[in-house]
């Protein structure tokens, strides 16, 4: 505080600040200057944004930093995209990891980060008994990316398991943890037509791919089910409200009754006026493949642009619907990917 002088903007930088006793205290005083911009960052075991907005409601802003994303990675990675994605979609976007050269290397770093930092913390934090039943569910949510569930499809699949000691409401409380600790994000469903939310079931996405792979030791690398990880986390570091849509669609009557079949638009995008629906589609090769993947971008009725990304790496054109293909590589290098569409 020596240093501040005069009327001028200073800047303050604190790290780790959950490690400075009473650190409320600390950032109160600095609130008290006018001309003070402080900036400050902490480890998510003890100093969670929960924490922040309680405290320092209406006086500040959080910034929600994300891994690096694909187009960060590429610019400090030694090959093409082709072989920079399949490493991506591996090790993920933890910044260290482009300094590894080995696979070894790699994989005890993300292995020392998930056990240490990530689920260390959501038992320290919370004080969880039973670490066993957290590590259990992480490795069940891992194994099915981009599945709906809630807790009593959780529940049931530790039933399946042999455990029948958890209850739906600790999974729950178990889930919530780790949205927390910034390990997971949560993905409701919207219906497009009735224009309101379903609140279960919903989808739950990595924030790193790489810590979701370690969890599971590197097994289940289906690029399908990670491809549509990646374009969430993507969506939402470009600051969008993701959403996985449901779209109704009449069918043939069925003794006399009126037959609706619900179809799923993987997400509902908006920022501000923006607005688009994505398909995340490894392939589209083939006529039922194409048909399964369209008929809920079909069925919305509205103007807004509807986007199917592909993986592969030279496909982009508009078909007679107006509907736009884009290839994974176009979407995660192009921060205005979709406006440009």
């Amino acid at each position: 505080m020596n240093k501040v002088v005069d009327n001028d903007t200073y800047y303050i930088i604190l790290d780790e600040i959950q490690k400075v006793d009473n650190f409320e205290s600390v950032l109160n005083s600095f609130l008290r200057k006018s001309n003070l911009d402080v900036y400050v960052t902490g480890s998510n075991s003890k100093f969670l944004s929960s924490d922040i907005i309680t405290e320092f409601r209406g006086r500040g802003d959080e910034v929600r930093v994300y891994p690096l994303s694909f187009s960060e990675f590429m610019s400090v990675y030694d090959g093409d995209e082709v072989k920079g994605l399949d490493e991506y979609i591996i090790y993920g976007g933890l910044p260290l990891i482009t300094t590894f050269k080995t696979t070894e290397q790699k994989v005890d770093y993300l292995n020392f980060q998930k056990d240490n930092v990530y689920i260390n913390d959501v038992i320290e934090r919370n004080d969880i008994r039973n670490d066993e039943e957290l590590k259990t569910l992480i490795e069940i949510i891992s194994s099915s990316i981009g599945s709906l569930t809630n807790p009593t499809k959780l529940y049931n699949t530790f039933i399946s398991k042999g455990n029948r000691n958890i209850t739906n409401k600790t999974i729950a409380l178990y889930l919530k943890y780790l949205e927390e600790a910034f390990l997971i994000e949560k993905s409701k469903r919207y219906d497009v037509k009735g224009k309101k939310y379903i609140e279960t079931p919903s989808k739950y996405y990595f924030v790193d791919i790489g810590i979701r792979n370690s969890l599971i030791n590197f097994r289940q690398l289906e690029k399908t089910h990670i491809m549509e990880n990646i374009i969430y986390i993507e969506l939402r570091r470009r600051g969008f409200n993701v959403d996985v849509g449901v779209v109704e669609k009449r069918g043939n009557m069925i003794n006399n009754k009126k037959n609706y079949k619900q179809l799923e638009i993987d997400f509902i995008v908006n920022k501000g006026s923006d607005k688009y629906y994505l398909q995340s589609a490894y392939s589209i090769e083939g006529e039922d493949k194409k048909e399964q993947e369209l008929q809920s971008l079909l069925n919305v009725g509205d103007n807004f642009k509807k986007i199917v990304i592909v993986y592969d790496h030279f496909i982009k054109w508009q078909d007679d619907n107006g509907i736009i293909y884009m290839s994974i590589y176009d979407f995660l290098l192009n921060e205005n990917s979709l406006k440009e569409a």
